[in-house]
């Protein structure tokens, strides 16, 4: 940048000198050579020329390039700022959820002293009310006593008697309406303290499900939609000489390729219907479906051994039949998320199942998909349900799992089948019941639908 404005300063000079001696030259003799030297001078000018527009140029663009940094910089600043006022925002929050706490949990304390207050309260009443029925005893032998005065003139030791004892039971009385102002007072301040209490709760549970919308799938990366492995291996020889399908993907080969319900009847098992899904130009068999919350899944062993629901809504295959399919061959198990923003993730597992004997012990290993992992890989995860004892953790203090059937392990806090939360439930929320999905180091993900698969990794198997 530096050698152009010299040269564009010298030109100017070097062009009159050199013209001067051309025109000496050309009045003694126009030869071919001096012809030649004009030439070359106006190719200079030109180049002078040019290389001055480009300086021009090259200036415009330098201010250019530097306002638009300018603007880049301002709009840095504005985000810088815009993302400062979130954090102090989203701080204030968590410190207004912790003193919400705090309040409910004070709250909760006076609310059980004054429980414990109005039962002390409710045993004087009582004995009261025991010792008024006593007292009015007295009262209507009193009542004899005096209509016997009115015909014989009582001593006087007697009347000084019914006079104490008169002066006795309008003070006890007294007490007793005492005591029952006390008692209403205490319901009401009971009834207080529980609005109070409720109020709390549903603030607790609205910004808890707010921090749960926030935490949408927008968030992770989303990969690329993989198409199976299966799907790379149209084997021949997918369905049985008998004609009967094995699964949904031996179907499809036989030329059923629209989703629906659809009967199957694998190796050594009776037929059942299931629900195909195509997908990746093949069919999936799909053993567990959730899309509006319409179905209980808080079920007995019976029903997770056997299946419940409609195929063409909400539903669960059956431990049963999930297992018959299985130990056809390998499988891969694919689990399709969506949370109430909308958006979609997937993850997709190798996998076996075991059967009743071993209560259907699930292992697992990823292989690909869209969302962290919340599934323990390489253990084995026996099934169990609220309503049995069969999953019991030594030496290790979890809560209690008693929504619906699924493949638990330890602490962790995902159930695919457990109960559906929207955002607008009401009353506490209880994240270890409900339908989300929780990786082991990562935040809630709370659900709208999930769908889970299943579909052969080779083909040949069903030859």
């Amino acid at each position: 940048m530096k050698i152009i404005p010299v040269l564009l300063f010298l030109a100017p000079l070097a062009l009159p000198a050199a013209a001067d001696k051309d025109f000496f030259s050309v009045g003694s003799a126009a030869s071919p050579e001096t012809k030649s030297r004009f030439a070359l001078l106006d190719d200079v000018r030109i180049l002078a020329n040019g290389l001055l527009q480009l300086g021009h140029g090259l200036k415009d663009f330098v201010h250019k390039t530097k306002g638009q940094m300018n603007d880049i910089f301002q709009k840095l600043y504005i985000f810088d700022r815009s993302f400062y006022e979130l954090s102090l925002q989203a701080s204030e929050i968590k410190e207004e959820e912790e003193q919400l706490r705090q309040t409910t949990a004070r709250l909760q304390i006076n609310n059980e002293e004054i429980k414990n207050l109005s039962q002390e309260m409710n045993l004087k009443i009582e004995d009261l009310i025991q010792n008024k029925i006593q007292l009015q005893e007295q009262v209507w032998g009193l009542e004899d006593k005096v209509t016997k005065l009115a015909i014989f003139q009582p001593p006087v030791q007697e009347t000084k008697e019914i006079s104490s004892l008169k002066a006795f039971v309008e003070q006890q009385d007294n007490d007793i309406k005492q005591l029952l102002r006390i008692v209403e007072d205490q319901h009401v301040q009971l009834d207080r303290q529980h609005n109070q209490i409720m109020e709390l709760e549903d603030k607790l549970n609205h910004i808890e499900l707010r921090e749960l919308l926030e935490n949408s799938f927008l968030g992770e990366q989303q990969e690329a939609e993989p198409i199976p492995s299966a799907v790379h291996r149209p084997t021949a020889g997918t369905y049985r000489a008998d004609g009967s399908a094995a699964d949904c993907t031996a179907l499809y080969h036989t030329g059923v390729q629209a989703s629906g319900v659809y009967t199957i009847q694998p190796n050594g098992s009776e037929a059942f219907n299931v629900y195909c899904e195509m997908k990746f130009g093949t069919s999936w068999t799909v053993i567990q479906k959730r899309v509006d919350g319409s179905l209980d899944f808080n079920q007995t062993w019976d029903a997770y051994t056997n299946g419940f629901g409609d195929l063409n809504e909400e539903f669960w295959l059956g431990l049963k039949k999930i297992y018959s399919i299985t130990q056809q061959g390998n499988y891969v198990l694919r689990i399709e998320l969506q949370d109430w923003r909308g958006n979609r993730r997937h993850i997709e597992y190798s996998f076996s199942l075991g059967g009743p004997s071993t209560n259907f012990t699930l292992q697992l290993a990823r292989t690909s998909g869209s969302i962290p992992n919340a599934l323990p890989e390489h253990a084995r995860l026996r099934f169990s349900i609220g309503d049995t004892e069969l999953f019991t953790l030594p030496r290790l203090t979890c809560p209690r799992f008693s929504s619906g059937g699924w493949w638990h392990s330890e602490c962790e806090e995902t159930n695919l089948n457990g109960n559906y939360v929207t955002p607008r439930s009401r009353g506490r929320l209880d994240r270890g019941k409900g339908l989300y999905w929780k990786p082991k180091k990562g935040r809630y993900y709370l659900l709208k639908s999930t769908k889970i698969m299943i579909h052969p990794t080779d083909l040949k198997s069903f030859d």
